[in-house]
């Protein structure tokens, strides 16, 4: 229960210019009869009783109390006190019922005296409430500020700093608010990094200049994946004319038609003399198989028929490199040594007779 002074020399109340007033209500728990005129402090002449009133004046001071003029005294609890001070839409420099400043010193927005435990945001204009107001207002401008920051730190890319001056309120709505941001602005930039990637994709199918657009060169991320999907687009197309060129050597290098291209890049160059290269290697394995194989049908070399010195070596190379006539060589020799006639060996009978044929 809210508790008020009973000392008559100090109970609140607006006083006259004479430092007085007349007492309308609860006077006896003032020490007091009902409208009797009392000093606190100044002189003046008292005010004529109540018994020396006319009736309607009663009446009218009666009415004139319940409406206006309250006391700290007046309230039975300090939940009526608020109520009634909130209703008027008093505050600290609209108060000209006086309530504010009830056994204060100065004027501090809280209307009589406030209990200690009391929370005085539920008064209308205290400064509690005024700072929470202020707090409120000062969070939701960090909030819309944060958010703001963060969606374009994180649309860009850039580093996560939601650090910031203001009020702790301020500052707490700016730190929260910006993490959301900066994560949706994460999210827009991946979808928009696959959409560079793919548009810088198309373009390398197409030509082999880069050139990023506008609004993806303004952003780091973006224009980095544009270029990603050019470049992914011009290796593909280059790994497969490097095929083109590397069949075209090969069957060049079989033919013994060098025809190195020219104007064309040097991975397609060099692609071209590899395959190149593999087809002389095919060429050479084709007549070096040719003497070998002529091995078999004469025991010493004759001379061949082909027009290019290095068929010819190669040729010969096949021939010489054949060991297996100079085994069979060998058994003959001994056959006609020992009056017998000739058989080629079992292990040899087979391709002999397949070299013979062709």
């Amino acid at each position: 229960m809210f508790i008020f002074e009973t000392d008559a020399s100090a109970h609140p109340g607006r006083t006259d210019s004479g430092g007085g007033h007349t007492c309308r209500t609860n006077c006896e728990s003032w020490g007091f009869s009902i409208g009797e005129y009392h000093s606190h402090g100044g002189t003046s002449e008292p005010s004529p009783s109540l018994s020396e009133s006319s009736p309607a004046e009663s009446s009218s001071s009666a009415n004139s109390n319940d409406t206006w003029d309250k006391d700290c005294s007046d309230f039975s609890s300090y939940e009526e006190v608020v109520e009634y001070w909130n209703s008027k839409g008093y505050s600290r420099t609209n108060d000209p019922e006086r309530l504010d400043g009830g056994g204060n010193a100065v004027d501090d927005g809280i209307p009589c005296e406030a209990p200690s435990d009391y929370d005085t945001t539920k008064i209308n204009n205290s400064p509690a409430q005024l700072k929470a107001i202020a707090a409120v207002q000062d969070e939701a401008k960090g909030k819309k500020a944060g958010y703001a920051a963060g969606l374009a730190a994180g649309q860009k890319g850039s580093e996560n700093n939601s650090s910031v001056n203001g009020s702790d309120a301020y500052q707490d709505g700016y730190q929260n608010a910006y993490e959301e941001g900066y994560q949706k602005g994460l999210d827009q930039l991946e979808k928009q990094k696959v959409a560079a990637n793919n548009e810088g994709y198309a373009l390398g199918e197409k030509r082999d200049n880069l050139s990023v657009p506008p609004k993806y060169a303004s952003v780091d991320a973006l224009a980095s994946s544009f270029e990603e999907g050019f470049n992914q687009a011009i290796a593909e197309k280059d790994e497969a004319k490097k095929k083109e060129y590397s069949a075209l050597g090969l069957k060049d290098g079989k033919a013994d038609v060098l025809n190195e291209p020219k104007n064309v890049k040097s991975i397609f160059v060099n692609a071209y003399k590899q395959g190149y290269e593999q087809g002389q290697e095919e060429l050479k394995l084709m007549y070096v198989q040719q003497g070998y194989d002529a091995a078999f049908t004469m025991v010493t070399y004759t001379a061949t028929k082909l027009k290019q010195q290095k068929y010819i070596d190669w040729y010969k190379e096949g021939f010489t490199s054949n060991k297996k006539v100079a085994a069979i060589a060998e058994v003959a020799y001994q056959s006609g040594l020992d009056g017998e006639p000739y058989k080629v060996p079992t292990e040899y009978a087979k391709q002999f007779i397949s070299n013979i044929m062709n």
